[in-house]
């Protein structure tokens, strides 16, 4: 049949006959939810119906480089989580400033001047999810998940108000987070880690180049 043709759209792995893949269905950036556990003072979904758009997360390595003979060696140093941005509609009910501003107290109190005792009185965890579009009565599916662990808002941007466009307001939240994991389809609390967090164990290269063993093998390559 004709529609057979379709299995021919894509990329041949290799140069054989015969080869070529099947493309898979890419995630959509518009089929996602937010959820913020522990943030302000009573747990609530308000913030979840009022997101706009997120940024997700951003992982990056310090660059370490040892000079030696002609040459030189670049290794991975020390790893840095960039800042999450999250955006809400800024709600005419008040809702969204009610619940910032609990948070944003619980970090420093602005009237009695004092700050919290430690980060776990207002630390909380942001979770990040893609879903599969269902929706109603067809509940949707969760593709992935991403959760931010150790959370507190290090900026707050109200925005702005201008007599001349036809936008509704918004208020920006810059997430700072201590660690995070990636699980992978179906929810979170019951699915493995299938990212960053998921036990591959470490690897120490065999003694010389070439080839690499899991163990406890003293290193002695770059």
């Amino acid at each position: 049949m004709a529609i057979t043709s379709l299995n021919n759209i894509g990329i041949p792995t290799t140069n054989g006959g015969g080869s070529t893949q099947i493309l898979l269905m890419p995630k959509l950036k518009y089929r996602f939810r937010v959820t913020l556990i522990g943030f302000g003072v009573n747990a609530a979904t308000e913030l979840t119906k009022q997101v706009q758009e997120v940024t997700r997360p951003k992982v990056s390595f310090e660059e370490m480089t040892l000079d030696v003979y002609n040459s030189k060696v670049k290794l991975a140093g020390k790893y840095s989580l960039e800042n999450v941005t999250l955006t809400l509609r800024d709600d005419a009910s008040g809702q969204v400033q009610k619940l910032v501003g609990q948070q944003v107290q619980k970090q420093y109190d602005f009237m009695e001047q004092a700050s919290a005792r430690s980060g776990i009185d207002y630390k909380f965890t942001t979770r990040i999810e893609v879903l599969d579009g269902g929706n109603g009565a067809e509940g949707p599916f969760t593709l992935e998940t991403f959760e931010m662990y150790g959370c507190f808002l290090q900026n707050v941007d109200y925005g702005d108000a201008n007599y001349s466009t036809n936008e509704h307001m918004t208020v920006a939240l810059t997430i700072a987070y201590d660690n995070l994991a990636q699980f992978a389809a179906g929810a979170a609390a019951v699915s493995p880690i299938g990212g960053i967090g998921a036990a591959v164990g470490r690897t120490v290269a065999a003694l010389g180049r070439g080839g690499a063993t899991t163990g406890s093998q003293n290193p002695t390559t770059v």
